[in-house]
């Protein structure tokens, strides 16, 4: 297909998920399928969750179709497609009945593995550093990892939207840097249309939150693309582009195993809850890291470019000021 032509899914994408969405806000409302807050809640309202259901059928809408019109990625996209559809499947259940965390990593690991067997990467994701078998398990326990610490951040209004739409801003454009192809520069527009489609209605104050239906399935597929680039030669942009999300999850779990916290449980520990907890509002902490992420976006172009050391420490030096800013907060103005 011709790049104009694919231009056409990420505008069917946001449509299904902008409109979808503020059905379902009036649905969910209807059916009392509500978020109430607790003492770990960000939000002081009830608000319907499950907009992923919206945004998640988007996504798998426009990549199916793709599939169907494509020439080679076909059973790719379909296989991809079916998988985000099952764990989606999976994880409402989990925001209507609260599955055991032990039967949610079982099947989101039984997912990656499917995924790593009938779609084979381009190429080995740590460079050939290591040998194809390990190569393939640490890369699907990463992914698993990645899905999940997706999940744990989706936590206030808007930052999981910008978080996905920052991630699918930059495979776009390292794809098309790099010359990986028009189909994962779609597959990076899709994500970011649907984001965008998603915020239209959970920008603070939002009216419907994503729920595990849609932040499981998200991270799921934002974890797959990122490998993509990392097994094309772009391992160090893999890395940046959802830096601050990694370090965040990643720094905030470790403290809580070293002071012996059930980490599995629920909290108000992270930095951008932090930040809020500090007096910020949710649309200023997200907007925050939005920039953030644009900065992101500009070193993963560095490192694409061959400046690999200088972007990955560059991300590492923002980053850090970032965490540092979000434990400052301070209250502002409403």
């Amino acid at each position: 297909m011709e790049w104009p032509t694919l231009l056409i899914f990420p505008a069917a994408v946001f449509l299904i998920s902008m409109f979808g969405t503020r059905i379902l806000v009036r649905q969910l409302t209807q059916h009392e399928i509500l978020d109430h807050p607790n003492e770990r809640s960000s939000h002081s309202a009830p608000t319907p969750r499950g907009a992923g259901i919206a945004v998640i059928g988007a996504l798998v809408f426009g990549w199916s179709a793709m599939g169907f019109m494509s020439n080679g990625f076909t059973g790719t996209l379909l296989v991809m497609s079916g998988l985000a559809l099952g764990l989606a499947a999976i994880s409402w259940m989990d925001d209507l009945k609260d599955l055991s965390p032990l039967a949610r990593l079982a099947v989101q690991s039984v997912a990656v593995a499917i995924a790593l067997k009938m779609v084979p990467l381009p190429g080995p994701v740590f460079g050939g550093l290591l040998s194809p078998t390990a190569d393939l398990v640490l890369a699907g326990v990463l992914w698993v990892w990645f899905l999940n610490l997706f999940n744990f951040m989706d936590g206030i209004d808007g930052l999981s939207g910008v978080e996905t739409l920052a991630i699918g801003i930059g495979v776009f454009v390292i794809s098309r840097k790099g010359g990986y192809g028009e189909i994962t520069m779609t597959m990076g527009l899709t994500m970011a249309a649907a984001a965008i489609g998603f915020l239209r209605w959970n920008w603070h104050p939002s009216r419907i939150f994503l729920g595990d239906v849609g932040s499981i399935p998200l991270g799921f597929m934002l974890g797959w693309l990122l490998l993509v680039l990392a097994a094309q030669g772009a391992w160090a942009a893999a890395i940046i582009l959802p830096f601050y999300y990694l370090a965040d999850a990643t720094v905030t779990l470790i403290r809580r195993i070293l002071r012996g916290e059930k980490f599995w449980v629920a909290h108000r520990e992270h930095f951008y809850q932090r930040a809020v907890a500090s007096g910020l509002r949710h649309d200023q902490v997200a907007g925050i890291i939005f920039v953030a992420n644009l900065f992101l976006i500009m070193l993963a172009i560095v490192s694409a470019r061959g400046q690999v050391i200088g972007a990955l420490l560059g991300a590492c030096a923002a980053i850090a000021l970032l965490l540092v800013l979000l434990v400052k907060g301070g209250p502002t103005d409403p």
